[in-house]
């Protein structure tokens, strides 16, 4: 067994295993674990332009990626034309550069702020390192190896789904710059500790707002010489 074997077929599996087991087991028996734990009281400022810059530019990125997975055909389309290919490439190095800024505000303010600093976990750190490995990587990959979009459809679309469908091809991985490969490495990184961090509840959210039984507001009435009391 090499390392390639190691790092892109078996740990995939295991990090994707593990993170649907964990994220159902605490969706049904630590329900209460699984929230954002929304820190906006203790401070607002520097959350609205670190998570404004951060959760779109993500989400832009992360769609381009799913759509270079599953309709592959329409970025193949799109990049027949060099200056489509350019103005796709230069807007994701842009929403890269975006989401960059907007997580190293928000881990700012993770230690800046004594107020965050004291309601943070260990597990708030790693994912945000995680998520700027992520980010830098990526933006490597998109300066130094250019027209990732188009070659990604070539090399990544086949592993992933080689993943998805329980037959693991590792092999176009094999030559890439080790860059390349830590990115890749790291997603399945980041898969992992999805599931034991407070992320999880972006997947869980819906369904437990549907599925929850009512909740019961009751308000207390207290007179004026009870309140002085």
């Amino acid at each position: 067994m090499d390392w390639n074997t190691l790092l892109f077929v078996i740990f995939p599996y295991v990090a994707l295993f593990c993170a649907i087991i964990v994220t159902i087991y605490r969706s049904i028996y630590r329900p209460f674990s699984i929230s954002s734990l929304s820190s906006q009281l203790l401070e607002h400022r520097w959350l609205y332009w670190g998570s404004i810059s951060f959760h779109w530019g993500i989400t832009i990125i992360l769609t381009g990626h799913l759509i270079a997975i599953f309709i592959p055909q329409s970025i193949l389309l799109w990049n027949q034309e060099p200056l489509r290919l350019y103005l796709l490439e230069i807007t994701g190095i842009a929403l890269g550069i975006w989401a960059t800024l907007g997580m190293i505000i928000l881990l700012w303010r993770r230690v800046s702020v004594a107020r965050i600093r004291m309601v943070s976990t260990p597990m708030d750190y790693v994912v945000i390192g995680l998520i700027l490995l992520s980010l830098i990587t990526g933006g490597i990959v998109s300066m130094y190896y250019r027209w990732g979009s188009y070659w990604f459809t070539g090399i990544f679309t086949p592993y992933i789904w080689s993943i998805l469908t329980l037959r693991p091809n590792a092999a176009p991985l094999a030559p890439l710059p080790i860059t390349i490969k830590l990115h890749v490495f790291n997603f399945f990184l980041l898969a992992l500790a999805f599931a034991f961090s407070r992320l999880v509840h972006i997947i869980t959210w819906p369904l437990g707002y549907l599925l929850r039984p009512w909740q019961i507001v009751i308000a207390l009435k207290k007179t004026r010489s009870e309140i002085q009391n």
